[in-house]
């Protein structure tokens, strides 16, 4: 068995990350045993003076997003840990509302390093590196956004102050079971005794309720505690204590109104002002974002005719909810293409059902990477539950693209989504 050389301090964040990937046995190793482990022995259990810890099948992200927005705002020194990145690792954390640079990732990554008592997965280690980046900063608060599940996911080693559950439906089976309820229980699992805790999934399960009472959480749900309404262009959310008229978010609708009751319960003070300027400002890097003629004046690339929507949904509850937004976009004489691709070990039945009387055409594309596939078994899995779609396959996203762009007219909607690396891929062709 190869035994692999520890980077230097000097060598490059790329050759960082690359032996980061491969220098635990497997990539994703539930457990928090052996992280709890060197997290103790660095010190890196209390990140920052407050901690939230956001969990949920979808929505996390934005929801992240509005909190840093607003807590910036209100002056306070803030910290985000979220993953996965689009382009650039350095997504990954933000610190002041600005990525971490690479040498600073190089640095925290070289302490862990030669001081970790234990081998730590990708994910693992580069959470370590953003709670030891959180405490070096000295914030006032640091948002963690949970990576799988909640209860053995590597920033469950942090107590939080206050806990989110955004959303509950079915994704990530092999780690978290193909029921509600289990899976409700395993995001629970970010719960702590005593604290003030925000459901924004409507239809709860009773698990994460019977969590949450017995560890005495002062639970605020969604269309129980707190609801919220669109009325005239304007978001109207409302509690026993707050009656708020919003403006319409770029962010979905939910998960704007989850970060609201979120923000109303903060011990910080988050004035109406400063609550109304952060939902107009907060928006998200491919979430069903439209790129414009503008856009495409930034890079070399000659824009389509068509309008493009990138979308990072790559489950059926975030499928579903891209259906409905497409739905109303789409007009009766135009046509949709959608440049698709998911990774291996995604449920691709449950994500394009829901499209399936929407896409005009499928142009499925190959994907990367060890959980990547190539185009030819992304269009045959496609085939086996739309027998009847019109479909092509393609090795890589830009080819696809690129076919959807001279086929699609002025009229007509160009959709990327089903993964992160597909709008990734999307995003770094455009760019070349």
């Amino acid at each position: 068995m190869t035994t692999l050389t520890s980077p230097k301090a000097t060598d490059s964040l790329e050759t960082w990350l690359s032996y980061l990937e491969k220098s635990h046995f497997k990539p994703i190793d539930m457990g928090l045993e052996r992280i709890r482990d060197v997290a103790l022995k660095l010190n890196l259990l209390n990140p920052a003076p407050y901690v939230i810890t956001v969990a949920g099948t979808n929505g996390k992200g934005s929801t992240c997003k509005l909190l840093e927005t607003a807590l910036l705002k209100a002056g306070l020194r803030v910290g985000v840990y979220s993953s996965p990145h689009l382009i650039h690792y350095n997504e990954r954390v933000r610190i002041q509302g600005q990525p971490v640079s690479d040498a600073d990732f190089i640095q925290t990554f070289d302490y862990i390093e030669q001081h970790k008592s234990q081998s730590l997965t990708y994910f693992e280690f580069g959470t370590l590196a953003a709670f030891d980046l959180f405490r070096r900063a000295k914030l006032d608060v640091a948002i963690l956004e949970v990576g799988l599940g909640g209860r053995l996911d590597a920033t469950n080693i942090v107590d939080p102050n206050f806990a989110v559950i955004t959303s509950i439906d079915i994704d990530h089976i092999e780690f978290l079971g193909n029921d509600r309820e289990v899976i409700g229980r395993e995001k629970a699992g970010i719960f702590r005794q005593n604290i003030p805790v925000v459901i924004g999934e409507p239809d709860c399960p009773a698990s994460i309720l019977q969590y949450a009472n017995s560890l005495n959480c002062q639970i605020s749900r969604r269309d129980v505690d707190w609801k919220f309404s669109v009325e005239t262009n304007r978001l109207h959310w409302q509690s026993a204590n707050a009656n708020l008229d919003l403006p319409l978010p770029k962010i979905p609708v939910p998960n704007c109104a989850t970060a609201v009751a979120v923000l109303t319960q903060l011990p910080f003070a988050i004035t109406n002002e400063i609550l109304q300027q952060s939902i107009v400002e907060t928006q998200m890097v491919g979430r069903f974002q439209t790129l414009t003629q503008q856009d495409f004046a930034k890079f070399s690339r000659k824009p389509p005719l068509a309008q493009v929507i990138v979308d990072v949904g790559h489950n059926p509850h975030a499928a579903r909810y891209l259906a409905e937004r497409l739905q109303a976009l789409k007009q009766p004489q135009s046509k949709l293409y959608a440049v698709f691709s998911v990774l291996v070990d995604k449920d691709l039945s449950g994500i394009v059902e829901p499209l399936s009387t929407l896409v005009d055409k499928w142009y499925c594309a190959g994907l990367e990477g060890y959980r990547g596939q190539r185009g030819e078994q992304v269009l045959e899995k496609l085939h086996n539950v739309l027998p009847n779609a019109n479909a092509v396959s393609f090795n890589s996203v830009a080819q696809a693209t690129e076919s959807a762009f001279l086929q699609a007219g002025r009229e007509d909607i160009v959709l990327v989504f089903g993964s992160f690396h597909t709008v990734a891929d999307f995003m770094l062709w455009i760019n070349k």
